[in-house]
């Protein structure tokens, strides 16, 4: 008999990037890609620059190593390998190790295609590794030049759990005795 998998457990997690109770996780995945930046003239401050994030480019694998998708952008996109996909909407961020880019929860649009992103809640972004914007200069003389960074996460999936109906006692059949 297969060794039982550790189930995911968001119990360390701080309270920000926690999916609400009612959920269940239904994939785990290690991301592992690059994240591209570019530098750009700072919004509204003449001469200043700074490194933008551009998107990510990586391979989802599942905890035994196989691909079972993908997850690129803009815009954010996961896609499994059964075709179906979807976005999804930022609905907090909170920091990770020195170094890495943070943890995050987004709330899923509805997916594209039918497969496994088929009713698919949330997306934690989880256990991050790099992935942070270049430490190198971003001046006039780079701006428009773009730096590609390694990194790793965990993604996990979720889904609202389903209830099921209410069973209610039936009646007693007409004509039954009841105990007194």
């Amino acid at each position: 008999m297969a060794p039982k998998m550790a189930t995911f457990s968001q119990d360390g997690l701080p309270a920000a990037v926690q999916v609400p109770a009612g959920h269940k996780v239904v994939m785990e995945t290690v991301g592992v890609g690059q994240i591209t930046y570019e530098c750009r003239a700072k919004k509204d401050m003449a001469g200043q620059f700074e490194w933008v994030f551009v998107g990510p480019d990586a391979k989802l694998m599942d905890r035994m190593g196989k691909q079972v998708g993908k997850y690129y952008g803009p815009p954010a996109t996961w896609e499994s390998m059964d075709g179906s996909r979807l976005t999804a909407t930022q609905l907090a961020v909170a920091p990770a190790m020195a170094g890495s880019i943070p943890l995050q929860l987004v709330k899923a649009n509805p997916a594209m295609g039918m497969g496994a992103m088929q009713g698919v809640s949330h997306i934690q972004r989880v256990a991050t590794k790099g992935g942070v914007a270049p430490a190198m200069a971003c001046d006039a003389a780079t701006m428009g030049s773009k730096q590609i960074v390694n990194y790793q996460a965990d993604y996990i999936f979720w889904r609202a759990v389903k209830h099921p109906p209410r069973r209610f006692a039936s009646p007693p059949s007409r004509g039954a005795a009841l105990a007194v």
